[in-house]
């Protein structure tokens, strides 16, 4: 346990767990957190350029609050005092919800916030702000046209990752150690790859997603990015639960991850992703995933069936989807778009329907498929992202010596997992000079075993949130 004196100074960097430890035992107070945390933003977010609102009124307010159930020897919830941020397309009560776009800001203020920020709040957690993201949350880079790119606290001149990028650089940059984030083709699992720190995308329906603003409904999943994965684990067991506000969250038990965490993982059976994973990848991705299956003592490789044309399918409904939730947008108000966000939903709108169809029935196949694997193993390895962070503004990258377009190949490893919304924890291997990730892939409902290799990877030192220098 860190001595008072060694945590105020170093809380940058303290993890959830020791803060709401330390609050709730007196060691310091929850205000002390948040005028911290807040102090933090206002000094180095200029250069990370990670927040786009900062509600410090309310989060003073909610930490006097917690101070004062603990002095009256009240209850007060496992994260107590631990500021968190939002990706800006979550619903808090007060602003209106962004999505990352310049039109969403005429929207009236929300009325109440999203369902998971209840769900945090009422766990104690301290809401202090909402983050950057890419437009309506199709890209990969988090370059905002509107609000600006947010940046890689390991490399300002480097992408952040999308489209949660500002989720990535507030944990990765020691703003606040949890924020959350959605994922629909990997907006999770690529800013934590290239930010190195952790990220949960659960499996498709565990976390509800009322009160969040939609990209395709049948692929977005919300979830938490955080430095350890306790707090990871922390951070999901609270959220957890069904949602009437959200058809896809469907009623399951709730089964708290954290106790199982120390439990080992001796018998689960771990495999690398062969074949298409093994493709197009740099050589910090190939040492990555080396050094994770090293490890875990994998010599195996699984194939997933027809995972090209699972991401060319996944492409398809996104575009198709993502096009007919913004159709209204795009006939009214075309010039108030990101150009690269607008051409890619119009050209969604011209797809013709037999091909959405095709998809969806190729979806439906390839979900049995890799469902026939999990017969075989617990686990399946794959990279997080093909290389490190590219530069800001970079538009291709080289793989296996092709040259590549960046902004859409970023997810060539993590659109054909959320296409059928498995669950994966995004570990980060701390490489020099820049981070990169791995993914780790379970069955559906199966964030436990995902989250047990994490922090069994995390104990032995492979994977660990690597600290950046000044910025």
């Amino acid at each position: 346990m860190k001595p008072d004196a060694a945590l105020i100074a170093d809380m940058d960097w303290a993890s959830a767990s020791e803060i709401a430890e330390a609050v709730s035992s007196r060691r310091i107070s929850a205000i002390e957190v948040i005028n911290g945390a807040l102090s933090r933003i206002a000094a180095r977010d200029a250069k990370l350029n990670s927040f786009t609102d900062v509600v410090a009124a309310r989060a003073r307010a909610t930490a006097s609050k917690i101070d004062q159930a603990i002095a009256d020897g009240g209850q007060v919830g496992p994260l107590a005092g631990v500021p968190f941020a939002v990706k800006n397309l979550f619903d808090i009560e007060g602003l209106p919800t962004r999505a990352g776009s310049k039109i969403n800001r005429d929207r009236a203020p929300s009325s109440r916030d999203a369902a998971l920020i209840e769900r945090l709040e009422a766990a104690g957690a301290v809401l202090v702000g909402a983050l950057n993201m890419g437009e309506y949350a199709y890209d990969f880079t988090g370059e905002n046209v509107h609000d600006g790119p947010s940046r890689n606290p390991h490399d300002l001149a480097r992408i952040s990752g999308g489209s949660s990028g500002g989720s990535g650089s507030a944990v990765g940059g020691g703003l606040v150690p949890l924020a959350l984030g959605s994922d629909t083709n990997g907006s999770i699992r690529v800013p934590s790859s290239f930010c190195g720190i952790f990220g949960l995308k659960p499996t498709y329906g565990r976390l509800s997603r009322a009160r969040s603003f939609p990209f395709v409904a049948s692929f977005d999943h919300l979830g938490p990015f955080a430095r350890t994965t306790r707090d990871l684990a922390l951070a999901y067991d609270v959220m957890q639960g069904p949602d009437p506000d959200d058809a896809a969250c469907v009623e399951r038990p709730v089964e708290p991850v954290t106790p199982l965490l120390s439990q080992g993982i001796g018998d689960f059976r771990v495999a690398v992703a062969g074949g298409y994973f093994k493709t197009s990848l740099t050589p910090e991705a190939r040492e990555a995933m080396a050094r994770v299956a090293k490890a875990l003592s994998v010599t195996g490789e699984i194939e997933i069936p027809e995972a090209a044309r699972a991401r060319a399918a996944a492409y398809v409904i996104t575009t198709s989807e993502g096009a007919s939730l913004h159709l209204d947008r795009l006939r009214s108000r075309p010039q108030d778009f990101d150009p690269a966000v607008r051409d890619r939903l119009l050209a969604g709108a011209m797809i013709p329907s037999v091909y959405v169809d095709r998809a969806q029935k190729f979806r439906r196949w390839y979900r049995a498929k890799v469902m026939e694997l999990f017969k075989t193993v617990d686990v399946i390895l794959a990279p997080s992202t093909p290389c490190v962070a590219p530069k800001i503004g970079q538009t291709t990258f080289v793989l296996d010596g092709v040259e590549m377009l960046a902004r859409p190949n970023i997810g060539i490893h993590t659109q054909p997992i959320s296409f059928i919304g498995l669950p994966v924890v995004a570990v980060p291997l701390p490489l020099e000079p820049m981070p990169i990730g791995v993914q780790i892939i379970a069955a559906p409902w199966r964030e436990d075993v995902a989250l047990r290799v994490a922090y069994a990877l995390e104990q032995a030192g492979v994977v660990q949130t690597s600290r950046p220098g000044e910025f």
